[in-house]
C-alpha cells in the first residue's frame, strides 16, 4: 500500500488510475468471448496456485481485525479458507461458462417503412466497486467487470488490504494470460479515504457507476456524495413470515437456516413474523430450535407470554439489520398483518414467505415491493451465484436499470441499431 499522506498525491494517483481504466475500456469492448474466457479461466488457476500467499495475507488481516476489536460477524466475512478460495476459484469459472453478454440481441423488430431495430448489449465501460472486509469481492467483481466488457477500479477496505492484494495479483496474471490489458483490473493501492471521495467524484469523467458493498454507513455516503450513477442497497433487513399453512418441519429448518447458517450476509433473515393462528403449532418448535442452535430472540409481548427465555423486542429491533446472531420475533395478523409489518420496516432486500397456501403466496408476491421474493427457500439464497450468475458484485435494491443480485447482464448496458435500405423520413 502506498503511504499516501497528501491529499494532492492521492488526487494525482488516482486520476491516473481513471485514464489507464478508461483507456482499457475499448479494447474490453472488442475483445472476444473466447479470449476473456481464457483470462478467467487464467484467473481462477492463479488463485488456486496462489492460495498459500493469499491465506498468509489474511492471517495477518485477520490478526489485525483480532486487535481492532472486529466484531464476529466482520470477521466471518474477512475470513479465508481453504474452501472460501476455492469457492472463489470455481466461480470464477462459472462465470467464464457464462454466454458473453457483449453484442446479444435483446430484442428485434421490423417497422412498417422497412428499418429494422435491434436493441443490443454493451459494457457500461468503467466501474468502481467500493467495500469493506470481504476479501472476496475482489475476485467476484473483477471477474463479472471483465466479462461483461467493462473496466473496474476496486477500492477494498483497510482491514482486508492485503488479502484484496493477494487476489489482484492473481487477476492480472490471468489478464497477462490472456492478452489482454493489466489496467482492466486496477486495486486502488492506498487505504487513505480521500481516495474514495475522489472515485465518488468520478475521477474526472471516467467512472460511469459505483458499486458500494458494506455496511449502512459506507452506503449510505456513496449514495449522498456520488455524482454518478450507484448500484446500491443500504442494508439486508430480511424477513420471513410463517402462515398458518406452513408445514412444521419445513418451517424449522428453513428459519434455522436463514437466521444461522451464516449470520453476517446481507441475505441473513433479521426478522421473523408468525401467523397468530399458528403461534400454538409452529412458533415453540421454531424458536425452540433457534435457542438451540445459540440464537438470540428478542420477541413482542405475544411471544415472549410463550417464550420466556426470550428478551423483549424494542422498536429498534424491527428496524436493525443484527448480523449476528439475534433475531426479532413478532405474532402478526395473517398475510396482512405480515405485508402491513414488512412495509413499514423492509429494507427492500429480500423477504420469504412459508406457506402451503396459494393465495398467501400470490399476495406475499404481488403486494411486498422488494428486490428478491422466496417461497418455501432460505433468504441465504439471495445471493447471485444461487441465481445462476456465477457471482455478483453486490444485491442492489434500487428500481433503476438493476434490481437483486447484480450479475453479467446487469454489468452492460445497450445501443439501439438501425439498419435501413435508402428510407427517409418524410
Amino acid at each position: 500500500m502506498l503511504n499516501l499522506l497528501e491529499k494532492t498525491e492521492v488526487t494525482e494517483v488516482m486520476a491516473e488510475i481513471g485514464r489507464k481504466a478508461r483507456t482499457a475500456t475499448k479494447p474490453l469492448a472488442l475483445a472476444a468471448p473466447e479470449t476473456k474466457a481464457a483470462g478467467l479461466q487464467a484467473m481462477a488457476a492463479a488463485i488456486r496456485t496462489g492460495a498459500p500467499a493469499i491465506l498468509n495475507a489474511n492471517a495477518i488481516d485477520l490478526a489485525n481485525g483480532h486487535t481492532a476489536g472486529l466484531s464476529a460477524s466482520f470477521m466471518d466475512r474477512l475470513q479465508l479458507n481453504d474452501a472460501r478460495i476455492e469457492a472463489m476459484a470455481a466461480g470464477i469459472e462459472a462465470i467464464a461458462d457464462l454466454p458473453d453478454p457483449v453484442g446479444s440481441v435483446m430484442a428485434a423488430w421490423e417497422r412498417p417503412n422497412g428499418l429494422k431495430i435491434e436493441r443490443v448489449r454493451t459494457p457500461l465501460g468503467v466501474i468502481g466497486v467500493i467495500y469493506e472486509s470481504r476479501p472476496n469481492v475482489t475476485a467476484d467483481a473483477g471477474a463479472l467487470c471483465l466479462k461483461a466488457g467493462n473496466a473496474v477500479i476496486l477500492r477494498g477496505g483497510s482491514d482486508s488490504a492485503r488479502t484484496s492484494a493477494a487476489i489482484h495479483v492473481c487477476l492480472q496474471s490471468g489478464l497477462e494470460v490472456a492478452g489482454l490489458p493489466a489496467d482492466a483490473i486496477q486495486l486502488v493501492p492506498t487505504t487513505d479515504r480521500a481516495a474514495v471521495g475522489e472515485m465518488l467524484a468520478g475521477l474526472n469523467g471516467a467512472i460511469d457507476v459505483i458499486v458500494p458493498r458494506g455496511g449502512k454507513s459506507l452506503v449510505s455516503r456513496v449514495q449522498a456524495d456520488a455524482r454518478v450513477p450507484v448500484f446500491a442497497h443500504l442494508e439486508g433487513l430480511c424477513h420471513v413470515y410463517v402462515d398458518r399453512s406452513a408445514e412444521l418441519d419445513m418451517a424449522v429448518s428453513l428459519i434455522v437456516n436463514a437466521k444461522m447458517r451464516r449470520t453476517g450476509i446481507c441475505g441473513a433473515a433479521e426478522t421473523l413474523l408468525v401467523d397468530r393462528a399458528a403461534a400454538n403449532t409452529h412458533l415453540l418448535q421454531m424458536l425452540e430450535a433457534l435457542s438451540a442452535a445459540g440464537c438470540e430472540i428478542r420477541g413482542d409481548s405475544d411471544v415472549l407470554e410463550r417464550f420466556p427465555a426470550a428478551k423483549p423486542a424494542k422498536d429498534d429491533d424491527w428496524r436493525t439489520e443484527y448480523l449476528d446472531a439475534i433475531l426479532s420475533v413478532r405474532l402478526v395478523d395473517g398475510i396482512e398483518g405480515a405485508i402491513a409489518h414488512i412495509d413499514t420496516y423492509s429494507s427492500h432486500h429480500t423477504e420469504a414467505v412459508i406457506a402451503d397456501d396459494a393465495t398467501v403466496v400470490a399476495r406475499f408476491f404481488n403486494e411486498i415491493d422488494s428486490a428478491i421474493l422466496l417461497h418455501n427457500a432460505s433468504t441465504q439464497f439471495a445471493d447471485g451465484g444461487e441465481f445462476g450468475f456465477g457471482g455478483e458484485i453486490g444485491i442492489a435494491t434500487g428500481k433503476m436499470h438493476a434490481r437483486g443480485p447484480v450479475g453479467v447482464e446487469q454489468l452492460t448496458s445497450f445501443n439501439y441499431r438501425v439498419h435501413g435500405s435508402g428510407q427517409v423520413r418524410p
